[in-house]
């Protein structure tokens, strides 16, 4: 027998154990196939948004590229520790030093060659519905199929010399132990795990410090950065000493684990967690990295759905400059009127002044009281009494926080001292609409109005359609039409000069639909990383739980010659890979709503905890699928050895 069919034969023989890391790395050469496929599509660069979409592709492949790179390199490192004893026999029946090298490195490379041939073979099978779903999500035309000769030829070469790099490094792995340590492998017996107070107290500071980083009053790239640091550190300590120290308190409860098979379970856990600090710490950091991007993802996604909600004009013209005449609004009528839909037009003169609020300044927008019966009229808000010279109306959207401190009654000052005008409030409106950009819209007696700073006087004309307020607007939509052929009229009347006229128009589902296609885009990008991401943690586990089979087998199988049955080793097993799979996620969940609650909330993002709660759920979810399908072989190998 030749020495490639004998490390042929050994992988063979060996297809259980190899079996969750050829599938890992399998789907990781077909993920970054897929990504290459659109990447390097011919037709990508002459689609809307083709050239942002494809460098967002690129850069998600080298991410599945470098995980790719550490998860291979640790699982290849499990496996030679686990197969101390099988290089003791080979050494004893004559094997060389550089024979066993040879062995390892021609199993490292037909497992990735494998991998790399069932990768390209499902990515080109999947290529196409690949190509339909991204352009289906993102929302840009369809891509036809092509053959990806391209791509394909990238994703070759990079993973075949990420196999070979890795098969090469891995040798340095390989222990020079003599004879006797190799056949002992994972036989010897265990120390008991040590734990040290000083080390415990210093994670628990350290992710003290990574919490009130993120819980100062304003957040900064030096704060995140801090958090980030302190947090990964104090999560290594919590599994490496916090972790066993809280097993040791658990084990202090006589009542708790004297019960039932408890001892059995708990005895075992602080052993486990400590062999497995490394390989937890690493999937709650990557788990909490996935988290935290997607929670961030949806909550941008739910206030980009808030915000097209809650402004009730499609188009907003505004003219900074007071033109000499009446501005040229003919071609935003005649496009509303070429689709049909019936609209009103509101035109108000609006300024801008700072009013104190607390200790800092905030710029409100101010109408007249005739103007605000007009908006108020057509938004259906409340009616407005009559105001005096010192009388005010404040109204603000329900989502901005702080200015429902404000009660009727209450004075407040608008403009800057010493000239600042004090006036009463007389009504406070809350809306669910926003209809300017300020936090306030506040508005006066028409004479005081006409008294106020000329300067910072601009006109705006908003159009309502109430037909397009009913559902949230498409590409191929009418609003998204209009909204498009209005933006190109913009550009070329900006380009004309505009006779002194300084405008902007603002298209709301222009806006909507570039803030969708990015969360969209990453969303998509970000569902194929993390499906990596836990079944890579899942095969992490697979790898440690089978590397630990024999030796949990010989415990079991003398427990059972006294009496444990197979319902209690069931249990028993459970609850220990339980443990295993699901604090990584909980830990994980915990870290993303301490970290992304202050980031969204300063990017004025109230929703902060259903899209971290949706996002927990999609990885518990894959996660409890990846332990029921452990757990099984895990609990059915134990069987077989059970007396």
């Amino acid at each position: 027998m030749s020495f490639p069919r004998f490390a042929f034969n050994n992988i063979r023989r060996n297809a259980r154990a190899y079996f969750a890391y050829f599938l890992s790395s399998a789907i990781m050469v077909m993920i970054f196939f897929c990504y290459a496929v659109f990447s390097y599509h011919p037709d990508v660069q002459s689609i809307e948004m083709g050239g942002r979409t494809a460098t967002a592709m690129q850069v998600a492949s080298y991410i599945v590229y470098i995980f790719a790179f550490f998860f291979v390199l640790y699982s290849i490192s499990v496996f030679l520790k686990s197969r101390n004893r099988e290089f003791g026999i080979l050494t004893i029946l004559g094997a060389r030093a550089g024979q066993i090298n040879r062995l390892i490195f021609l199993e490292n490379m037909l497992i990735g060659l494998f991998a790399i041939i069932v990768g390209l073979a499902s990515g080109l099978l999947l290529s196409k519905l690949f190509l339909l779903l991204s352009t289906k999500i993102i929302g840009v035309d369809n891509l036809p199929f092509y053959w990806p000769v391209k791509a394909a030829g990238i994703t070759i070469v990079a993973f075949f010399l990420l196999f070979l790099a890795i098969s090469l490094f891995t040798l340095l792995f390989i222990r020079k132990n003599n004879v006797l340590e190799l056949l002992k492998g994972s036989s010897k017996p265990k120390k008991e795990p040590k734990v040290s107070a000083l080390l415990s107290l210093l994670g628990i500071a350290l992710l003290a410090a990574g919490y009130l980083a993120l819980n100062l009053k304003t957040i900064s790239s030096p704060s995140i950065i801090i958090a980030a640091v302190t947090g990964i550190a104090g999560t290594y300590f919590f599994y490496s000493q916090l972790s066993v120290l809280l097993t040791r308190l658990i084990k202090r409860n006589r009542r708790l684990t004297w019960k039932g098979t408890n001892l059995l379970w708990i005895s075992e856990m602080s052993y486990k967690l400590k062999d497995n600090s490394r390989i937890l710490f690493l999937i709650t950091v990557v788990t909490a990295l996935a988290s935290m991007s997607s929670a961030l993802v949806l909550g941008v996604d739910q206030s980009n759905r808030d915000s097209f909600k809650s402004n009730p004009f499609a188009f907003t013209y505004t003219v900074f400059k007071n033109p000499p005449g009446e501005p040229d609004v003919a071609p935003i009528r005649k496009e509303l009127e070429s689709q049909g839909v019936q609209y009103r037009q509101l035109k108000v003169t609006m300024l801008s002044e700072s009013m104190l609020f607390g200790d800092r300044y905030l710029v409100v927008n101010i109408v007249s009281a005739s103007q605000y019966r007009s908006i108020a009229e057509l938004l259906h808000w409340e009616g407005l009494p009559e105001l005096t010279d010192h009388d005010a109306v404040m109204t603000y959207s329900k989502n901005t926080e702080g200015l429902s401190r404000y009660k009727v009654g209450e004075s407040i000052k608008i403009g800057s001292e010493p000239a600042a005008a004090a006036f009463e409030i007389k009504k406070v409106v809350q809306s669910d609409q926003v209809v300017t950009g300020s936090p306030a819209l506040v508005a006066v007696n028409d004479e005081v109005f006409s008294r106020l700073n000329q300067d910072n006087r601009w006109l705006i004309y908003w159009y309502y359609v109430p037909e397009w307020n009913k559902h949230l607007p498409g590409t191929r939509s009418p609003e998204s039409i209009a909204g498009n052929n209005l933006e190109k009229w913009q550009r070329s009347l900006a380009n004309g000069g505009g006779e002194g006229v300084s405008a902007y128009l603002s298209a709301r589902a222009n806006l909507y639909l570039e803030t969708k296609q990015g969360t969209s885009l990453f969303t998509f990008i970000g569902v194929f990383v993390a499906l990596i991401f836990s079944l890579s943690s899942a095969s992490f586990l697979y790898f440690k739980l089978h590397s630990e089979l024999e030796e949990a087998g010989r415990m079991y199988y003398a427990l059972s010659k006294i009496g444990l049955g197979v319902r209690e080793m069931r249990t028993a097993a459970s609850r220990q890979i339980a443990i295993l799979f699901f604090v990584p996620i909980i830990i994980s969940a915990v870290q993303t709503l301490v970290v992304v609650r202050p980031i969204l909330e300063e990017m004025d993002i109230t929703r902060v905890v259903v899209p971290v709660l949706l996002t927990f759920a999609g990885f518990l979810a894959a996660q409890i699928v990846f332990f029921l399908i452990v757990r099984t072989k895990y609990v059915h190998s134990l069987k077989k050895i059970m007396v």
